[in-house]
Parts: C-alpha cells; sequence; structure tokens
C-alpha cells in the first residue's frame, strides 16, 4: 500500500474541497431549521460525476474505489456541510447494486447512481433486532397470485426515505422446503403500496431525517429481489464494509472541521494581550485531537485500500477499526474545539456547538461502539464470542 495519494486522488480532493467550500456549515444548519434538502450540493456533486466515482465505468461512472468515495465524504464533511446519504446511497445500495445485482438492476439503477440522479435509502434495522440482525422479523413470501414478492414488517432508524428514490430493504425468504428464513434484499420504491413511512423525532440537527418504515403486505417485483434468491449474506455483506468506511469518511472530514475553526479561534482570541492558543491548557487538547484525527484517515485509507484490492476479511477487520477510530477522533475532535472557544462554543454563531450531535451519533451508528470491539475480540484476537 501506498500512503501517497495519485495525482488524480489529489485532484480530486482538492475539487471536491472547492466545491463543497461554496455551501458550508450555514448551508446545512439553515436547511436543517427550515426542514430544506441539501438539493443543490447534492445535485452539484452529482453532476461534477463525485458521487459516482465508486460506480463501474460501464455504467457511467467513475470507474475507482472505495478510496475515492472517501476522499469524496470527507472532503464535503470537512467543509462543515456532510452529505449522510452518501453513506447510504452511493456506498452501500450502489455497491451492493453493482456486486450483487442482476444484469438488469445494473442497467436501471447504476447509470443513475453514477450522475446522482437516483437516491436509496437502505433499511436493515429493526425495534427489536438492534445490533442482532439475525432477529430480524421483516418477511417476504411469494405472493398467492404470481405477481412477485410481499413484505411485512417494520424498520427503524431508516435515514432520508423522505428524499430517496427507493429503499434497499432487508427481509428474510420464507424457505418452503426447510421452512427457514433466508436473509435477502428487496428495492422497493418510496411510493410502493403498502409501503408507508414517519417521522421519529430527533435531537440532532440535520437536513436527513430518520424515520419508522412499514411494510403491510407491500408488492414488489420478481425483479425488485437483489442478485436472486441465493444472493443472501453475501450481497448484504458487499454494503457493510463500504457503510463503515464512508461514515468513518465523514466523520474524519467533521473533525478535521472542527479542528480547524478551534485552532483559528485559538490563533485570535486574544486574553491579557496574549493568543489563547499559547496556552497549553487549550493547544494540547487541539494537538492531541490533530493526532488522533490523522491516525483515523490512515485507518480509514487502509479500509479503504483493502476493500478495493478485494480483501474482503482484512477490510471487514479494518472498516470496524477505521469507523471506530475516526468516531473517537470527531468526538474528541469536536469537544476540544468547543472548550478552545469557551462560551462561544455554545453559540450557533462559532459553528462547533452544532458538531456534537452528529459526531456523537457516529460512535452508536451504524453499529455501536460496543458491537465492533466484540468484533474484534472474537475475531481478531480470538477470544470467546460474549453475546
Amino acid at each position: 500500500m501506498d500512503l501517497r495519494e495519485t495525482d488524480e486522488q489529489r485532484l480530486l480532493r482538492e475539487s471536491v474541497a472547492a466545491m463543497a467550500a461554496k455551501y458550508g456549515h450555514d448551508y446545512l444548519i439553515d436547511k436543517a431549521r427550515t426542514g430544506g434538502k441539501t438539493t443543490e450540493l447534492w445535485a452539484e456533486a452529482g453532476r461534477n460525476g463525485y458521487l459516482g466515482v465508486a460506480v463501474p465505468a460501464e455504467y457511467g461512472g467513475g470507474g475507482a474505489g472505495m478510496v475515492e468515495l472517501a476522499i469524496v465524504a470527507e472532503e464535503i464533511a470537512a467543509a462543515g456541510c456532510p452529505l449522510l446519504l452518501i453513506v447510504v446511497s452511493p456506498a452501500i445500495a450502489a455497491s451492493v447494486v453493482a456486486r450483487s445485482g442482476t444484469a438488469e438492476q445494473k442497467e436501471r439503477w447504476l447509470p443513475r447512481f453514477a450522475d446522482g440522479s437516483v437516491k436509496m435509502s437502505f433499511a436493515i434495522t429493526e425495534p427489536d433486532a438492534g445490533s442482532n440482525s439475525h432477529r430480524i422479523t421483516t418477511t417476504a413470501r411469494r405472493d398467492p397470485d404470481g405477481r412477485g414478492w410481499r413484505l411485512s414488517g417494520t424498520k427503524y432508524y431508516i435515514s432520508g426515505v423522505d428524499e430517496t428514490d427507493a429503499t434497499l430493504v432487508v427481509a428474510r425468504l420464507q424457505d418452503a422446503a426447510s421452512g427457514t428464513l433466508r436473509p435477502a434484499m428487496f428495492i422497493v420504491p418510496t411510493d410502493t403500496p403498502g409501503m408507508s413511512y414517519r417521522p421519529i423525532e430527533m435531537a440532532i440537527q440535520s437536513p436527513e431525517k430518520q424515520f419508522t418504515v412499514f411494510f403491510d403486505d407491500a408488492l414488489v417485483p420478481d425483479d425488485a429481489l437483489v442478485g436472486g434468491e441465493e444472493a443472501g449474506l453475501a450481497a448484504l455483506f458487499a454494503g457493510l464494509n463500504p457503510e463503515r468506511i464512508t461514515v468513518a469518511a465523514y466523520s474524519n472530514g467533521l473533525a478535521r472541521y472542527a479542528l480547524r475553526k478551534g485552532v483559528d479561534y485559538a490563533k485570535d482570541r486574544t486574553v491579557w494581550t496574549t493568543p489563547i492558543g499559547a496556552h497549553q491548557a487549550i493547544a494540547h487538547p487541539l494537538a492531541k485531537a490533530h493526532i488522533e484525527v490523522e491516525l483515523a484517515r490512515l485507518a480509514t485509507s487502509r479500509a479503504a485500500w483493502l476493500y478495493d484490492a478485494g480483501d474482503h476479511a482484512g477490510a471487514g477487520e479494518a472498516a470496524n477499526i477505521a469507523k471506530y477510530a475516526a468516531a473517537e477522533a470527531a468526538i474528541n475532535a469536536v469537544d476540544a474545539a468547543v472548550q478552545a472557544h469557551g462560551g462561544n462554543g455554545m453559540s450557533v454563531e462559532y459553528g462547533v456547538g452544532t458538531l456534537i450531535g452528529a459526531v456523537r451519533t457516529a460512535r452508536i451508528a451504524p453499529v455501536s461502539r460496543e458491537m465492533i470491539l466484540n468484533y474484534v475480540a472474537q475475531h481478531t484476537l480470538g477470544l470467546p464470542k460474549s453475546y
């Protein structure tokens, strides 16, 4: 692995940063407060090909990989205006369709993922399942009239359903021969009869809302099943590592934004003739946070590189480590930036207090810190399974 970015990757980073700088944190907060969406930013990122950098070239994408998509997610977040739907649409959904979709599904969806003209949400979590995906109860059964599949169940904390064209739904197929339930994924258009959703009131400020989604005998056609009946877990896992990698990149970008704000303030704010950044009580937490963020960025780059290299076992561990490290680093970076601002850190005007909820969420979702530690303890260290 070469730790130096290629000329193309550096140009991508610079170009995305320049585009995102036109929007910034005030744009994001205004959208969150007024109930608006980051439509303009998403559309420009799509037109420029940034959202489709990891989509195969034959479908109109950039033909690159997760390294490049992580760069996009990080640089947009580093401008203070992160796009959560990058995690669920280009990272999860497009990766799943590209790896496991049928030829028809690839032709239908990938060109629109490539230019950002379609958004797809991802529905796996359920009220009673939590992190235990084996307890998912949303089921799919054959329509008795042979018209496709009937979905029934409830999904919880599903991001952006109100602004996506379809939802990639994880359900269980009823196996008539064995009576068992096998995992499968379906692409369900948001206007499908029998599908409905209700917003969850959240404490954090974000344009992307969270929803409870209900499937009441919702009918979807045969071609909604991703990759066929045997795709199962392989199709699902194709999206989980990209999810963790882009969440890490998202966190790294927010951490960089917070540190930049904290450092600039510490340089300019003068008390008793001395900039407060000259005092170790201010400087050391910012320096420590910078070190942690740079380590998290390295972990994220490694995870993305392993994923693109096809090392799925190595990428699984690395993606979990990157997500853990980035979430922790971002929390500490925002805390240091808020503390450097003193009372102004909690003022909306200074743009750091509004980051607290966003970075804190990454410690919980899409997989909690505790479940990552369970994964590393069991699969990396070989310790007995604890759950």
